[in-house]
């Protein structure tokens, strides 16, 4: 077995796993799970320091996005999608499914989408329902600052939905401070649980759009507001994963028992950051640099793949590439939730700088932690 240092999924703690086998019952019928249920959302919640209802959906992160825009557009309606990554522009795809009119507005995929030039911007055209942003573009490790932006968009009266799915846990989410109102996360991720769950926290405002809609919403499974008063009702839209939930909420009670998380994420990023520097490789971004992923640019006379290959075969780490505009440009380190660790980074380093030598790249200093 290799061990897995990609921008997601992670490994998983040991007490994580033991959850999920934990015996079940039926998450139809058992009242007790909607508790379980109920208060696995609200410590969610609590950890992104706000009381707006989250949901659990029993899919990988990609359903909470696709829910988030299938719930909210309608034919016709003018959507904002802040484009500085693959996943950001992506957003505009599910857009334009639900009959929406994308607008991109996009930022070099290396730097960060900063707020005055997009106030200019909105000062100029801010006739939108919604806005979409990525908080970190697992594909380049772009981190948008949604502390910002976030009350940016909301000054011009535009919903906003966040992809956090790479980025929370990682680096700081403030639902509440940074008026988000749909936020969109992940199990796989900094969480640290198995893949195959998706995590969307809903404003009032979020809800009321969604509410107010003049048409149906043209889902059953992408569609929040199935959930609507399920815990008063006691009734799912569909039997919940329970053992995946049992998981979820383990690696959640770790994150509540962590109170360094963020501090060791930013420590920890920052390190392997300056020893990629270090060693003359060079970083694919500019600025906007994540604490969950850091990524360099694939230096010349080697191949992604090759590096990959040699990672895997000759030191049972297991590293990523990218796609899209990057396929073949860089290489993605993770260093999120479980995998965040001094000890695993130092190890991640080290064979590194043994795979580029053998591979025949001449490093100006070893690459150290």
């Amino acid at each position: 077995m290799y061990k897995m240092m990609t921008p997601g999924p992670t490994m998983v703690a040991e007490n994580v796993r033991n959850a999920r086998s934990i015996e079940v019952g039926n998450p139809d019928f058992d009242t007790d799970f909607f508790d379980y249920y109920k208060e696995t959302c609200e410590l969610y919640s609590s950890l992104l320091h706000t009381e707006n209802e989250s949901l659990i959906l029993s899919g990988e992160g990609i359903l909470g996005l696709e829910a988030a825009i299938a719930s909210i557009t309608e034919t016709g309606d003018r959507v904002l999608v802040l484009n500085n990554g693959v996943f950001g522009k992506g957003f505009g795809d599910f857009v334009s499914m639900y009959g929406g009119e994308p607008v991109l507005y996009t930022v070099d995929y290396k730097r960060e989408i900063e707020t005055e030039p997009l106030r200019e911007y909105l000062d100029k055209d801010s006739d939108f329902k919604y806005a979409t942003l990525v908080h970190c573009d697992t594909p380049s490790g772009m981190l948008n600052d949604i502390s910002k932006l976030c009350p940016l968009l909301k000054e011009y009266g535009i919903i906003t939905v966040v992809d956090s799915v790479s980025g929370m846990f990682g680096n700081a989410v403030d639902v509440d401070e940074s008026q988000i109102d749909i936020l969109c996360g992940g199990s796989q991720k900094a969480i640290s649980a198995p893949i195959g769950l998706t995590l969307v926290t809903l404003s009032d405002a979020a809800k009321q759009a969604m509410e107010n809609r003049k048409t149906k919403i043209p889902s059953f499974y992408a569609n929040l507001m199935i959930f609507k008063d399920y815990y008063e009702n006691k009734w799912f839209p569909y039997s919940m994963p329970i053992s995946d939930i049992y998981g979820l909420r383990q690696a959640l009670e770790n994150i509540k028992n962590d109170p360094d998380m963020l501090g060791r994420h930013a420590r920890i990023a920052k390190k392997t950051r300056e020893a990629i520097v270090r060693s003359g490789l060079h970083l694919y971004a500019e600025n906007g640099y994540s604490d969950t992923v850091t990524v360099f640019t694939v230096p010349g006379g080697v191949t992604a793949s090759d590096i990959l290959r040699v990672m895997r075969e000759e030191h049972g780490i297991m590293l990523a590439g990218s796609f899209d505009v990057m396929a073949g440009e860089v290489i993605r380190i993770g260093h999120m939730g479980y995998n965040c660790s001094q000890e695993n980074m130092e190890e991640v380093l080290c064979a590194l700088d043994a795979t580029l030598t053998k591979l025949g790249v001449a490093l100006k200093q070893p690459l150290k932690f």
